[in-house]
């Protein structure tokens, strides 16, 4: 099957030119807003490392041109105290009718782990310049089995229903001294995108080697197949992304030998390339991507060939 992508360059890096916006751009997510517009939605974080939601315009010939950048966050913070106080990311973006609805993953500091994640909607009626939360609770909340993390990052409309990839996490991994989550991916059906049909309920992608995390699925369908990104971490600190194909979308087959996306010699993805996404421009195909620590200099793009 194998996909290969020439890297295009840095499309844009926060700067803290608007306060909220001091760093990063994660998990980028990009919709086609019209023939001639691109939109990338990101995660980017304040001074203290709280991630908004806000987004770049670029043209959909050529996403080295930015068009615009949001003046303020499409979505903020959580109210305090809720799930999602202290960070918000993609997440999934699926446009139906006359709104778009955005999946995403919020963050709340807990005094004895990292943090926990659970996953939110929020919709948008002004063609996605600002989202309404859905509810200030999560839709996928904590469970028996997946008591930290509970991240939603694909949702694909079907004809009887929804399709939902997620990573969920039950664990904590020490490596020098510093604790990561450890987590994997998993997939369940949804008759309305909100509530999970827990009978389907079925774990995707097996780590390998000393991975020991793996998540942030994006699933696309091509060829009659699922194909999915996602992004894995090993013991010994190689952050990268990797690829796997289905027939079903629940029994999936790891193909990363078919997706060979290494960072580059030097620059803005020398240590780094994370978060793949696929989106069609006007006449060609880009893979949007975050780059080095997890997107902390910025977003860009490759063209598959």
């Amino acid at each position: 099957m194998g996909m290969k992508f020439k890297k295009q360059g840095l499309i844009y890096c926060p700067s803290g030119e608007l306060g909220w916006n001091k760093r990063f751009f994660m998990t980028p997510t990009p919709v086609r807003l019209n023939e001639d517009i691109i939109r990338i939605y990101g995660g980017m974080r304040d001074e203290s490392g709280a991630s908004r939601i806000g987004y770049i315009d670029v043209g959909a010939e050529n996403p080295s041109k930015v068009l615009k950048i949001s003046n303020k966050p499409c979505l903020d913070l959580g109210k305090p105290g809720t799930f999602d106080d202290n960070g918000v990311i993609l997440g999934s973006l699926i446009m139906e009718d006359n709104h778009i609805k955005m999946y995403y993953v919020g963050f709340q500091l807990v005094s004895k782990v990292k943090f926990l994640a659970f996953s939110g909607l929020a919709i948008s009626e002004d063609g996605g310049d600002t989202f309404r939360r859905y509810s200030d609770s999560p839709i996928f909340d904590r469970r028996s089995d997946e008591i930290y993390i509970r991240a939603i990052h694909s949702v694909i409309k079907e004809e009887n229903g929804y399709r939902i990839w997620y990573s969920y996490g039950n664990a904590w991994q020490l490596i020098n001294n510093i604790s990561y989550p450890v987590y994997k991916i998993r997939t369940v059906n949804s008759v309305d995108g909100i509530h999970p049909n827990l009978d389907t309920q079925k774990d995707c992608i097996d780590v390998q080697e000393d991975e020991y995390r793996i998540g942030r699925p994006t699933v696309f369908k091509e060829d009659g197949l699922y194909k999915m990104f996602y992004t894995r971490d090993t013991l010994s600190k190689i952050y990268s992304p990797g690829i796997g194909i289905s027939n079903d979308g629940f029994n999936w087959q790891r193909t990363d030998f078919d997706f060979d996306f290494k960072p580059s010699p030097n620059g803005w993805d020398s240590q780094m390339v994370c978060y793949p996404i696929l989106i069609k421009g006007k006449k060609e195909e880009y893979l949007i991507y975050s780059g080095n620590n997890m997107g902390e200099s910025g977003v860009g793009y490759a063209i598959r060939e």
